[in-house]
């Protein structure tokens, strides 16, 4: 079987209104990216890409040719549509934008199934069929034009009228998580993990009682928080006198206390907080969101505190802030969104809007 690059184009469909999720899912967040942004990079040299829209208005950033419907809320079906009359190849992976884990190694690998014998190349597997991770061929056009003007927007139905190969992962390197899509808040936490973003700023600016009331604000909103706190000091000890402590002095390079509901520790070696966030995640259920309170010069999303009688201006990269928490700091005069203080639920909500676009529990 032969893949030739030069005949196939990438379709992102992104119209969809995502009811269930009650936002955009391309425009959510995984860390400083975008899904839309993450998923077209990654399919980045498989052939020229083109995105769905329903309308003007989302996409046009991203820089990749965007197509946008002329029958509107009949589903799929009309981004199929409208991609597969715009491509200028013969054959095009159509995938969902709501897709974060395909690669171009994935398309490769559907794509190589391509012959004579064909119109539709699409991955099933033990009767699930995924017909948004499909390679689709121009001469379906008529097809699903005729669908549409019968009113019958089933995908499925496209697959009975034409020469459909039925493709399995179940003997390739991919598992199955590579062709899972976002429908749920849950769906977002298992394919992505945890939000995670710093709490940033100088020494005594209130990065921690800023991180204490967020807190409050993602629990009253049904979330669960972890914390980690960088201490640039190196001071992170029990108190004098505490067990652990004492076993410490003795020369312990690693000491543990536990109960029925709680533990923590002492280790005497360094730790990037990816691998703190990886301790995290290995509990039973772990949080949905952690906050890393410090490390203004990473390349995490940031909520920065500037206080006026520590500082007067921000300090982190403005391509990773979401936000500046000040009392010196106009609006005007930054580039990225402004709150006081005090105003805590401005910046909780901007948290949330960063990551998830307008997404409530």
């Amino acid at each position: 079987m032969k893949y030739i690059t030069d005949n196939i184009s990438i379709g992102i469909l992104a119209g969809g209104e995502s009811s269930r999720m009650g936002c955009n899912k391309a425009l959510i967040r995984i860390g400083n990216e975008r899904i839309i942004d993450r998923l077209s990079s990654r399919l980045e040299g498989s052939g020229e890409i083109i995105i769905s829209a329903a309308k003007p208005g989302l996409y046009e950033d991203t820089g990749y040719r965007t197509v946008y419907d002329e029958n509107k809320k009949i589903g799929p079906i009309e981004g199929i549509r409208r991609v597969l009359s715009a491509a200028d190849t013969e054959y095009v992976f159509i995938c969902a934008a709501d897709m974060p884990n395909i690669t171009k190694e994935l398309v490769s690998y559907l794509a190589g199934y391509i012959s004579s014998d064909h119109d539709c190349y699409v991955i099933a597997d033990e009767d699930h069929i995924e017909p948004l991770c499909a390679v689709y061929s121009k001469s379906l056009l008529p097809v699903i034009e005729e669908l549409i003007r019968e009113g019958n927007y089933r995908l499925r139905e496209i697959f009975k009228r034409c020469r459909t190969k039925y493709v399995s992962l179940s003997y390739s390197c991919f598992d199955k998580k590579a062709v899972r899509n976002i429908n749920t808040r849950e769906d977002l936490l298992e394919l992505t993990g945890p939000l995670v973003f710093c709490v940033s700023g100088y020494s005594d600016s209130g990065k921690t009682g800023l991180i204490e009331k967020l807190i409050n604000e993602f629990i009253k909103d049904g979330s669960t928080v972890g914390v980690i706190k960088h201490d640039g000091h190196d001071s992170i000890y029990d108190a004098p006198g505490s067990d652990t402590a004492r076993f410490r002095e003795a020369g312990a390079i690693s000491s543990v206390v536990f109960s029925d509901s709680a533990y923590g520790g002492y280790f005497r070696e360094s730790a990037a907080p990816e691998d703190l966030i990886r301790l995290i995640l290995r509990m039973k259920s772990p949080p949905d969101v952690i906050i890393i309170e410090g490390l203004k010069d990473s390349s995490y999303p940031k909520v920065e505190v500037v206080r006026r009688e520590i500082s007067e201006r921000s300090v982190c990269n403005k391509s990773s802030l979401i936000c500046i928490a000040s009392d010196c700091i106009s609006p005007e005069s930054a580039a990225s969104p402004v709150f006081g203080l005090e105003d805590i639920r401005g910046i909780y909500l901007c948290i949330k809007d960063y990551f998830l676009k307008g997404y409530q529990k």
